[in-house]
């Protein structure tokens, strides 16, 4: 089967194997949103970390990295330093989430909870965001204060498909 025939007949997660940890640990928008006000100093410990790519719009939770769902499985390699950087920075908890964390957050929660558990890391915890970052808009002013770059118009949109 040619590589253009593959593309066409999968999505972009069918091409890697699904995580281990199938069923990863959630927190929901106000279990998170609780430990941002916790914890509003620069040396946080937890991560949020956006896995949008092309829906990457409308604003992201605040001091969220992204790291868009696609590039995850591929660089597992350099996930390793992405893993020693965490280590390092003392974070116990890293937080994905996409859209609705449907799909994405909870493979990229998957992926990074094998990795810590390839490693006997007991320390650091792998979230999915229960209600993904479209939760955040819709919840009210306490979350959207809570966002970078928030932009209403996005957030009325249909995002069935995500």
């Amino acid at each position: 089967m040619a590589s253009t025939d593959l593309k066409t007949k999968c999505t972009w997660f069918e091409a890697y194997p699904p995580p281990k940890n199938r069923q990863s640990e959630t927190v929901t928008r106000d279990g998170l949103r609780q430990w941002i006000l916790e914890d509003q100093s620069p040396d946080k410990k937890f991560i949020v970390v956006d896995v949008r790519r092309e829906d990457h719009e409308g604003g992201t939770i605040k001091r969220a990295i992204n790291l868009p769902a696609q590039t995850i499985y591929p660089s597992l390699p350099t996930t390793l330093y992405r893993y020693a950087l965490i280590k390092a920075a003392g974070i116990k908890r890293v937080i994905w989430t996409c859209t609705t964390s449907r799909k994405r957050g909870n493979l990229a929660a998957g992926w990074f909870a094998d990795l810590l558990s390839e490693k006997g890391d007991s320390e650091i915890e792998s979230f999915a965001l229960l209600e993904g970052i479209l939760g955040w808009p819709t919840a009210g002013e306490e979350f959207t204060n809570l966002m970078e770059g928030y932009e209403e118009a996005v957030w009325k949109r249909d995002h069935s498909g995500h």
